[in-house]
């Protein structure tokens, strides 16, 4: 499916603009293509960051069963494949 895309005015430095072009190249992706998978990237950090927060804030409130912590470990040292 392709998506609707917007043109978007950003100011880069020329400094920015010559490293982001590098890499671009190096990759084999257009500066534009970079830029939004940058953007992309700082998006899902963002999410991940705030999961995180709320899966901490969730364990805050209600901390892990030590019993349930150990039995979990025996198990998966158990049942864990032998390299």
């Amino acid at each position: 499916m392709v998506m609707a895309r917007r043109q978007v005015l950003v100011q880069l430095d020329d400094d920015l603009v010559t490293r982001l072009d590098v890499v671009a190249a190096d990759i084999g992706v257009s500066r534009s293509e970079l830029l939004r998978r940058g953007a992309l990237a700082v998006l899902e950090a963002r999410e991940i960051a705030q999961a995180d927060s709320e899966l901490i804030q969730a364990y805050s409130r209600q901390p892990q069963d030590p019993l349930l912590v150990e039995t979990a470990s025996r198990l998966a040292g158990e049942t864990a494949p032998e390299w």
